[in-house]
């Protein structure tokens, strides 16, 4: 099989899916494909939105002593949760991560699906995982975590592609650097990482999170209409919600 890597998903985590989930579903013309009773075990509900063949994940955790409430409350609620890869082999890749220092944190194993997630204080800013669903290489193929008919629930009306990932730093080329070994991609002179699918973008800020996410629509005006009708703040092309800053174009 040959290497490969896209961005498969972005989780964030939220207090309560509500009205997280409904605001992005509404105000991006999305659809929820998928509410896995798996992440029960986590202490966490959740629910995922297809935009185009990437997952968009909200989690929220219904109890106590959780990792995604310990980062809610690490972070004041600011940055996103996961950045998650398919590629050809997992393993290797954590493997790899592991030899740079970088911990596994835990390794999920759902036949055909198997992942492998890395610590998020070794890999910073967020969680990195990487994962392959057997005999599914094709990007419109079966990927258990969004649900057997995903594919169903691809809106583009609205909501076209998700293009890019801003990663904030004190140091951005320095994060990018790391991530890019992680990943295994070289970044380029303005401390980006391309991937086949989207781009992390690494910009200068006070601390390490995922701040932004910047996705391409039919009708930038619309959506930021839909924005402020939600109630929420918008600025030029953006708006704050589920953490981490929604930039349209």
């Amino acid at each position: 099989m040959a290497p490969y890597m896209r961005l498969r998903q972005i989780c964030l985590v939220a207090p309560q899916l509500a009205p997280v989930i409904s605001d992005i579903a509404e105000i991006m013309g999305l659809a929820v494909c998928y509410r896995d009773g798996n992440v029960a075990k986590y202490g966490l509900e959740n629910a995922l939105l297809p935009v185009d063949t990437i997952m968009l994940e909200v989690v929220a955790p219904f109890k106590g002593g959780t990792t995604a409430g310990r980062f809610i409350e690490k972070t004041g609620g600011r940055g996103g949760y996961m950045a998650i890869f398919c590629c050809d082999d997992p393993d290797e890749r954590g493997r790899h991560a592991n030899a740079m220092g970088v911990r596994t944190a835990n390794v999920i194993d759902h036949a055909p699906y198997h992942g492998v997630q890395l610590h998020p204080r070794d890999c910073r800013a967020a969680f990195i995982e990487f994962n392959h669903t057997e005999g599914s290489d094709d990007i419109l193929g079966a990927y258990p975590p969004a649900g057997p008919d995903w594919q169903n629930f691809i809106r583009k009306d609205v909501t076209q592609a998700l293009t890019a990932v801003d990663m904030q730093s004190p140091d951005p080329r320095g994060l990018a650097e790391h991530w890019g070994r992680i990943i295994g991609v070289v970044p380029d002179g303005d401390a980006e990482l391309r991937l086949p699918n989207a781009t992390f973008r690494f910009v200068k800020g006070e601390g390490e999170i995922m701040s932004a996410l910047e996705f391409r629509v039919a009708d930038a005006a619309s959506v930021l209409h839909a924005a402020k009708a939600k109630g929420l703040a918008v600025a030029g092309n953006e708006f704050l919600l589920g953490g981490v800053t929604f930039r349209v174009s």
